[in-house]
């Protein structure tokens, strides 16, 4: 017998199961501590003149995309925790000490910027190369160095075979930091690939408010060559340039990534996976056409600059698009599992009527 009364023989397989279950959870926890640590010290950025705390309640060109890119890894976990294998070993040392160094440099990096003026370097340095919002540079490139950082705690944690397992939020990640850095650098809807799909989704988001008893007329803002939508009805008038941006492309790249790296593992038949990938597109193109038509509705009642504007675009908006993103994987496998359900009751009648 152990101490008061302890078997050590029972006591040290649960140590080790609990000590594996935390290893296995620590590329997590490397990037949740630093989101915490954020929210809860709080600091402000001089460069946005936004405290980190607002900065989660802001979906474009804020931290609230970091809460879904740690929901992304706790799902992952959830859905491969049995097939999760340890490449970490104390016997390799180099691995352990690498292993170890790059847990801290989420936090670390997340100090350097808020404590140490690595964000204002960055803003300056991006003023002086011409960038248009290199205010909101930092930002981005904190949502590059999240995804690299990531990659390499995963790879040091499980493989190769690890880094291909979590490939979605480190993509998700990545592509946010991509999507703020093209809108930073090519402003005001000048990135023109983007820029395609803009027309028609206004054109659908008018033909949407004017089922609702508004008049929608087009034309085209003089000082950005950007579309602009002008719509009248009971509540008021409502005029604003639409760029990409605000027309929901970026939730549809998103998605497209979302969408293929998870249908890809998944084992089902491609035509099952096409249907999936378009029923997922349709209802994301969907939310975008009306989210473009309820910033005109409520610009109309409380007026185009109004705060109720303000929080819909950078906040509700896109947060419509980004909850159905993230719940579609969910309900794709809920989905399968009531046709697997339904499939062996069909299989069990049969069974029983032959």
């Amino acid at each position: 017998m152990g101490v008061c009364g302890v078997n050590n023989k029972e006591y040290l397989p649960k140590t080790k199961e609990h000590s594996s279950i935390l290893i296995r959870l620590l590329p997590l926890i490397a990037f949740a501590v630093p989101l915490v640590l954020l929210y809860f010290l709080n600091p402000m950025d001089p460069n946005l003149k936004l405290s980190a705390q607002d900065s989660f309640q802001l979906m474009w060109k804020g931290r609230t995309f970091q809460l879904f890119f740690i929901w992304l890894i706790a799902l992952e976990f959830i859905l491969s925790w049995e097939n999760i294998k340890i490449e970490i070993s104390k016997h390799n040392k180099v691995r352990l000490l690498g292993f170890a160094f790059v847990l801290v440099l989420p936090t670390l990096y997340v100090v350097l910027e808020n404590y140490f003026g690595l964000n204002s370097a960055i803003a300056n340095w991006t003023m002086q190369s011409g960038v248009a919002f290199w205010d909101s540079m930092p930002l981005a490139i904190e949502y590059l160095v999240f995804s690299l950082l990531f990659c390499v705690t995963i790879f040091l944690s499980f493989g190769k075979k690890g880094l291909a397992g979590f490939a979605l939020p480190a993509l998700f990640v990545g592509l946010v930091g991509v999507l703020y850095t093209v809108d930073n650098v090519f402003p005001y809807g000048q990135f023109t690939p983007f820029q395609l799909l803009v027309p028609t989704t206004a054109t659908l988001a008018a033909g949407v408010l004017g089922l609702m008893g508004n008049t929608a007329v087009f034309g085209t803002d003089l000082a950005t060559s950007m579309p602009t939508l002008q719509v009248t009805g009971p509540l008021g008038t409502a005029k604003f340039a639409v760029a990409w941006p605000c027309a929901g492309i970026e939730s549809l790249l998103i998605f497209t990534a979302v969408a293929l790296l998870f249908l890809k593992r998944m084992n089902i038949s491609w035509k099952a996976k096409i249907s999936y990938f378009a029923i997922g597109a349709a209802v994301t193109y969907f939310i975008n056409v009306l989210r473009i038509a309820t910033i005109f509705t409520i610009g109309m009642e409380f007026g185009v600059n109004s705060n109720q504007v303000q929080t819909f675009h950078f906040y509700y908006g896109p947060l419509y698009s980004m909850a159905w993103i993230v719940s579609y994987p969910l309900i794709i496998l809920a989905s399968q599992g009531l046709w697997r359900k339904i499939k062996n009751r069909k299989l069990g009648n049969l069974n029983q009527h032959g």
